[in-house]
């Protein structure tokens, strides 16, 4: 195993262990596909491409024209390790969410109507989105920890068309939406005049410059879905708890495994620790699930895989966080001078 780690470790500077090399494993006993493979071992995808460049290097991994499978040599591996393959019992019914949108069967299916000319996801800004059901599902979540009924909400980012979910559910007394592109602010402007609601806010602003006055400290809950990248957290939900109006307010966004290591959410978490001074409440696991977006092919994730085959369903997820502020939270309010906040050596749909 340690040859596996030293050869990984030449090919690339994200963190490799032992468990590693079992998690790829275990995966491509599981699936030959090698966007599953990154699924279900849960390591970032330009790391599990090390893994298994480094296993077919040394023999134990052969490349085929659609995946990749074990080799004679590689199941003697799996087998001296007492390697199994990765099992998924994820709850059929909720699919993992803890949440059941059956309270919310009427909301999901106007949404679906309502979403169906929506703008499609740009490369330039790193955008991609949900499921209708993974957008619905977080209305339920929020409204189960009661962030939602008659409170002010923030939505920094909207690939998801969220805010459009909340101005169905009738819950939130005000809903603030903030984005970078022109096309979703018009998008969601026309639903908002089309069904009513007339209590909703949007700007067309780019992140890395500081929030203004209005739209600091006035709100009860925010949620974002930020890149990946450390400095992608900080400017995100730094600036969304900047929204948010004191002790007792929430926040919900997204961490992915697909461009993410533990090393990194061990940062992310001393960033949301140490300078927010907030606390992490929930982490549901593969909450968000992402529809494959289109350009897969203009991606780092491609130009990397030894195998060059589009994805045959939704393998992008990430978990949900919520956090809630305490006395002392801060959120992030100066200007990020790094301007390249989308990449780093995880990163791969950028």
């Amino acid at each position: 195993m340690r040859e596996i780690v030293e050869r990984v470790k030449e090919k690339t500077s994200i963190p490799v262990y032992d468990r590693t090399i079992e998690n790829v494993l275990s995966a491509v006993l599981a699936s030959s596909d090698v966007w599953r493979i990154v699924d279900l071992s849960e390591e970032p995808l330009p790391l599990v491409v090390a893994v298994i460049t480094a296993l077919h290097e040394l023999g134990y991994i052969a490349f085929e024209e659609n995946g990749v499978r074990l080799t004679a040599k590689g199941k003697e591996l799996v087998e001296k390790y007492g390697i199994g393959s990765r099992k998924d019992y994820t709850c059929s019914h909720c699919e993992g969410k803890t949440v059941e949108l059956d309270a919310f069967s009427d909301l999901l299916e106007q949404f679906k109507e309502i979403v169906k000319d929506r703008p499609q996801p740009l490369h330039d800004f790193d955008q991609a989105y949900v499921t209708p059901e993974t957008t619905v599902a977080r209305i339920a979540l929020m409204h189960t920890r009661g962030d939602l009924e008659n409170k002010e909400v923030f939505v920094l980012g909207d690939d998801d068309l969220t805010s459009v979910a909340l101005m169905l559910s009738g819950l939130p007394k005000r809903i603030a939406v903030l984005d970078i592109d022109e096309r979703l602010v018009k998008f969601i402007e026309k639903v908002a005049d089309e069904i009513g609601f007339s209590n909703i806010e949007m700007f067309t602003f780019d992140l890395r410059e500081p929030l203004p006055d209005y739209a600091l400290h006035k709100f009860d809950t925010f949620i974002t879905d930020p890149p990946e990248t450390v400095d992608a957290i900080r400017a995100f939900v730094g600036r969304g708890i900047a929204t948010l109006k004191g002790p007792g307010c929430a926040g919900y966004f997204g961490i992915t495994r697909r461009e993410s290591s533990l090393d990194k959410w061990r940062d992310i978490q001393r960033v949301l620790l140490n300078e927010f001074n907030v606390v992490i409440t929930d982490i549901i696991r593969n909450f968000n699930e992402y529809v494959n977006w289109g350009y897969e092919e203009e991606t780092r994730a491609w130009k990397l895989l030894p195998i060059k085959v589009k994805p045959s369903y939704n393998w992008y997820k990430s978990y949900m966080f919520r956090i809630q502020t305490l006395e002392g939270s801060k959120g992030y309010e100066e200007k990020i001078e790094n301007w390249d906040i989308y990449n780093d050596e995880e990163a791969s749909t950028t």
